[in-house]
């Protein structure tokens, strides 16, 4: 039995959380200082935790190899199972080309390069994050911006920004699952907590987009769509993961918010519409009305028609912007993320939702015999393997439905898991190794060591936590791997400090999003999507100066939650 010891070093707890922070200096240096790769810097920081776990806290060898163990196959089974197969169901719809129709839909909606920013960046690429996440949005939704006439800097800057609000519950509610596991609280009370502070984010990530594009001209001609898409989709968030279900929060939400705004569309538009230009020469105006983009094009392959590749792909883009698609089209285009909705709710339905409960198996970890403080086991010692219940088998039925729905044969859709485990191969690592680093720090006591040398910071702690998240996500580029290092320390340091642990653990995701947009990781996805490889320092400069102020509004949001004043919105 190894019991866990907080100050292993000649009993005092400042100087043993100088080794206890050995890792995340490890982790952080070889991230943001020396930029290695994220899977080589989480290999390199899980070795440094056994060695302190081993060396400085008496760990037994043998227990700090199986709780490495038992967090990396927690990293494989449930969380890279969700997000492989909600990739698999995206990628789907590209290789049959359903999603070139999700975007000629969502870009036919409107001219006005505002909306299209709140559209697109914002609205589209919630649903992309709820799915998948891991960058997925940032990728996709840059590209899309840029074929509407956005500068690439322009468009991976949006790209950027709008991917904070819906992180936290991204990939179908993975960093919330995983906050859950490594701190013991319950999944849906923290999804709750966390749905009451997010979609305050919400609200300003479109007006932040609308102001990016246009200033404040296009804050005062186009406020209502920053409006209407973030309400809709901040209040549709809060509902659904405080009274249906979080791993639906992102992916009902956005939905509603891309109706609000098409129906808006439908009877309102900016009365000075901002339209881009497909430029004829340097210098040339950056408004312009939207028939110049078309001629423009068709002049380019008139000149360029000897260069036959060349004239070819320009006619085939004219052709793309021209192309309309049929209702019937949209709707099946899109009929994988209705069929994810309608089985999610279903599998929640109280004889369904207890049927799954019954499946799922509870177990000591084999050769894991640690004691905390008081002499009771920690909980996450105990491995949860709920295999039909977890999101990602839910996520396999659905991916079954969308075969069929979208006439995949089973050989090709097979090509496309293989293709998609393929392309996550280096993710998969990484996410592997960084939670077994926080289970080796979790259950060898290195986490609460420093957990309870930040709780002297007593009340202040309240606003402390948000950086503390905020700063997991910018290194890591993962609210998951955030919530996973940081999400014991959270509670252990709220209770030291008297504060509510699931306040301070929902902080941890909620004011960690923000980092998101400036974390080395999410820059590159960001700088390759628009072919801007090497130049992740001109992203940064445009982003960095939001990413701190939302995660000042963020502390004191969470500052005044922990208060009086507004206590009454924690569970």
């Amino acid at each position: 039995m190894y019991k866990q010891v907080f100050d292993p070093v000649s009993n005092s707890l400042g100087l043993s959380t100088i080794f206890a922070v050995l890792p995340l200096v490890v982790l952080f240096v070889l991230l943001g200082g020396l930029k290695v790769k994220a899977h080589w810097a989480g290999l390199a920081a899980l070795g440094t935790a056994l060695v302190v776990a081993i060396a400085v806290y008496g760990m037994p060898t043998g227990q700090a190899l199986d709780s490495g163990a038992e967090g990396a196959t927690f990293g494989l089974f449930p969380i890279m199972w969700i997000v492989f197969n909600a990739l698999w169901i995206y990628n789907m719809t590209v290789e049959t080309g359903k999603f070139d129709v999700i975007r000629r839909s969502l870009g036919s909606i409107s001219e006005d390069a505002r909306i299209q920013a709140v559209l697109i960046a914002f609205c589209f690429g919630t649903l992309l994050e709820g799915l998948a996440g891991f960058g997925t949005p940032v990728a996709i939704t840059a590209v899309m911006l840029i074929a509407l006439g956005f500068k690439p800097v322009k468009a991976a800057a949006l790209a950027l920004v709008a991917d904070t609000a819906p992180v936290a519950f991204g990939a179908i509610a993975v960093p919330i699952t995983t906050l859950g596991q490594t701190t013991g609280l319950s999944p849906d009370t923290l999804g709750a907590m966390v749905g009451r502070q997010t979609p305050f984010l919400a609200v300003l990530i479109p007006f932040v987009l609308v102001f990016m594009v246009d200033g404040r001209r296009g804050l005062r001609q186009a406020w209502p769509v920053a409006l209407l898409g973030g309400l809709s989709f901040g209040l549709l968030q809060f509902a659904t993961s405080n009274y249906i279900s979080i791993e639906l929060a992102d992916i009902v939400a956005s939905l509603v918010s891309i109706g609000a705004l098409v129906a808006l569309t439908r009877v309102w538009q900016p009365g000075e519409p901002l339209r881009f230009e497909m430029r004829r020469r340097a210098g040339a105006p950056a408004i312009a009305g939207a028939a110049t983009r078309d001629v423009d094009l068709e002049e380019r392959v008139t000149t360029r028609d000897g260069r036959g590749d060349r004239a070819a792909t320009l006619h085939e883009e004219l052709g793309e912007r021209r192309r309309t698609d049929s209702a019937g089209q949209i709707l099946l285009a899109f009929s994988p993320y209705l069929i994810i909705i309608a089985v999610f709710m279903i599998a929640q339905l109280g004889p369904v939702k207890d049927w799954l409960d019954s499946t799922v198996k509870e177990f000591a970890w084999p050769g894991l015999h640690i004691a905390t403080a008081d002499g009771s086991p920690p909980k996450s010692a105990t491995f949860t393997f709920n295999y039909l219940q977890t999101a990602g088998t839910v996520l396999l039925v659905c991916g079954l439905m969308t075969m069929a729905i979208l006439r995949v044969s089973p050989g090709r859709a097979l090509r496309i898991y293989g293709a998609t485990l393929n392309q996550m191969k280096w993710a998969t690592l990484t996410v592997c190794s960084v939670l077994a680093l926080a289970y080796v720090m979790n259950q060898s006591g290195e986490t609460s060591t420093f957990a309870l040398w930040l709780a002297g910071a007593g009340g202040i702690f309240a606003f402390l936590s948000g950086i503390i998240g905020w700063l997991g996500v910018a290194v890591s580029g993962s609210d998951t791997a955030s919530n996973a290092l940081f999400g014991a320390l959270q509670v252990k340091a709220a209770q030291g400090a008297g504060l509510s642990p699931t306040l301070m653990a929902a902080a941890n995701s909620s004011a960690g999003v923000v980092g998101k947009m400036i974390s080395p990781q999410n820059l590159a996805i960001g700088a390759a999507a628009v072919a801007m490889a090497g130049r992740e320092g001109d992203l940064f400069r445009k982003v960095v100066g939001w990413s701190l102020a939302l995660l000042l509004f963020m502390c004191i949001l969470v500052t005044l939650q922990s208060t009086s004043i507004l206590s009454w919105m924690v569970p």
